[in-house]
Order: structure tokens, then sequence, then C-alpha cells
């Protein structure tokens, strides 16, 4: 059984997913891939996990810099995807990489000469838990923004908000 509440975040409502205490998905609403891989049933059931994720969200959008050891997680996902959202949690906050460079890495944890950036780039467009598992971060090789389940435009504005470190929350209070 599947556990949900939602979240009002700046960038639009969220959805948050646990299962036997443990954060499962963030998904931001109307976003690619969204409850993907979610084959159970879904009830609407607070849960402490959830409780702090909504406080581990507020913290980042008021600018500041929650770990995201802070939270249990456990997406869904093959070996492969594992290891790349694992990689994803490694970028700190308020900088990005790209998919080629993650490839890279990756490659060298795997013992591979080398590793496809598109497979790479496929993994991160099914990253589960949005934000806190910072798919974000990552930019094409020229710096472009390419490639969100939520949006580019999402995208834009969470890499904004990192940089500038303004208060995307209060702003948004303010609405």
């Amino acid at each position: 059984m599947i556990n949900i509440s939602y979240y009002d975040s700046p960038i639009g409502k969220m959805l948050l997913a646990s299962k036997n205490g443990k954060l499962v998905g963030v998904w931001i609403k109307g976003q690619k891939y969204y409850l993907d891989q979610v084959n159970e049933q879904i009830q609407e059931k607070e849960e402490e996990i959830l409780q702090k994720t909504r406080v581990w969200l507020t913290k980042y959008f008021k600018g500041e810099n929650p770990r995201i050891t802070e939270l249990e997680l456990a997406p869904v996902g093959s070996e492969f995807r594992q290891m790349v959202w694992k990689l994803l949690c490694e970028i700190p906050y308020g900088e990005v990489t790209t998919y080629g460079a993650l490839a890279e890495k990756l490659a060298q944890k795997m013992k591979k000469s080398k590793m496809s950036a598109q497979a790479v780039g496929g993994a991160i467009a099914h990253n589960p838990i949005s934000i806190i598992i910072p798919c974000h971060r990552v930019v094409g090789a020229n710096g472009g923004l390419t490639g969100y389940a939520g949006g580019i435009d999402k995208k834009q504005e969470l890499l904004q908000h990192e940089k500038r470190k303004e208060l995307l929350w209060e702003n948004f209070q303010k609405k």
C-alpha cells in the first residue's frame, strides 16, 4: 500500500508518496512519469516520513540547504537507475553537472571504458523523487537546460532559486 499526501510548493502542487515508512515519490503535478513505477493501491494517509518531507521541502524553498540524508529514501527502479540517482545525490546545492560528466563517473564505478550520456539521461528522467534527488542540477554539455520531467520552466526556477538563494518561498507566500 502506498500512502500519499500533498504539498503546495512555489513551483506547483506536489504529490508525496511513501511505503513502509520510506519516501518513494515526490512528483510535481502534471510532470512526465507521474506515479511511474507505482503499481500498488494508493491511499491518502498521513505518515511521519511524509510530514518530514514537507518540512524538508519548506526548508528548501525558504533558501536553506537541507541534507538529503534527513529523509529515508526508497525510490523504485532498476539497479542502473539506482546508481544514477545515487550520483545525483552527490551534486552539491547550487551547482550543476552534465549528463556526460555523470556518464563518465558511472562508467568508472562500473569499470567500463564509457557510458552513454543518453542512458544516464533516461534514468534521470525517471527519477521519482523530484527536487530531493536533485535531477534539476543536470544540464546539457553546452550548459543548456535540457530535459526535466517537471518542465524546463520548473528546472530553471529551481536552479535560479539555488543560485541566488533568494527566498522563493516568501514570494510564493505573498501570492
